[in-house]
C-alpha cells in the first residue's frame, strides 16, 4: 500500500472511531441536515457537531451546500465507494504488513521450543501442541536436511533423533506436512514452490 493510501486508511479510520461520527454519518446517509438539526437528534452542542463535520470532511464523506442562513450537510456516497474500492481492497489489507517483521513470531517460537543456542547443538524441548507452532518446529527441522539429497528412513530418524527422542512422530509429521516426501522408503525434501 502507498504511503499516501496507507494515511488516508489511518484518518479514515481515526474519523470513524468515533460514536457520534458515525451516527452522523448514518443521518446523513438518509437526509441531508444542518448543524442545528444534527445536534437536536444527537443530543449534542453545536459546536461539538460543527467539529465532527469538519473531520468528516477532511475525508470528503460529507458534502455540504448553503441554504438561506445555514448550511445543509450530506454523505458523499460516491467517496465513500471510492475509499472502499481503491483501498479496502484484499490486496491492499494485506500489504498493511509489508513492513512487519513475519519472522518475528517464528522467532519466538523458536526460543521457546529449543535449547542451546546457534553456537550449540539445539535440541527439541517438546514437541509443540498447538498445530501453528507444530508448523514452525517443522520448518526447522525440515531445514536441517539437503535440498535434492536422497536419505533412507535410517537416516532420517537418525538426523531427527539427534533433535528430539520422538523422531518417529517427527518424521511422520514432516511427511503429513508435506515438508518430506516418501517414495518407496526413500525420503526427500519436498519443493517448496
Amino acid at each position: 500500500m502507498k504511503n499516501e493510501q496507507f494515511q488516508i486508511l489511518l484518518r479514515f479510520f481515526k474519523a470513524l472511531a468515533d460514536e457520534s461520527r458515525l451516527k452522523i454519518l448514518g443521518i446523513l446517509a438518509n437526509q441531508e441536515c444542518s448543524v442545528e438539526e444534527l445536534a437536536a437528534l444527537l443530543q449534542l452542542k453545536e459546536p461539538t457537531v460543527s467539529h465532527h463535520l469538519t473531520k468528516l470532511k477532511e475525508l470528503n464523506l460529507v458534502t455540504m451546500r448553503p441554504e438561506g442562513n445555514s448550511h445543509l450537510y450530506q454523505l458523499d456516497a460516491i467517496a465513500l465507494q471510492t475509499i472502499s474500492k481503491e483501498i479496502f481492497t484484499p490486496e491492499n489489507i494485506a500489504s498493511l504488513v509489508e513492513n512487519v517483521n513475519t519472522q518475528a513470531w517464528e522467532t519466538k517460537v523458536l526460543k521457546t521450543y529449543l535449547e542451546g543456542d546457534a553456537n550449540s547443538v539445539q535440541r527439541l524441548k517438546e514437541i509443540p501442541t498447538s498445530r501453528k507452532k507444530r508448523l514452525v518446529i517443522l520448518k526447522w527441522l525440515a531445514s536441517l536436511f539437503e535440498v535434492g539429497v536422497n536419505y533412507s528412513e535410517s537416516g532420517v530418524d537418525e538426523i531427527l533423533q539427534r533433535y528430539h527422542p520422538d523422531y518417529i512422530i517427527l518424521r511422520q509429521e514432516l511427511i503429513s506436512h508435506q515438508l518430506m516426501q516418501n517414495e518407496n522408503g526413500i525420503y526427500k525434501l519436498s519443493s517448496l514452490d
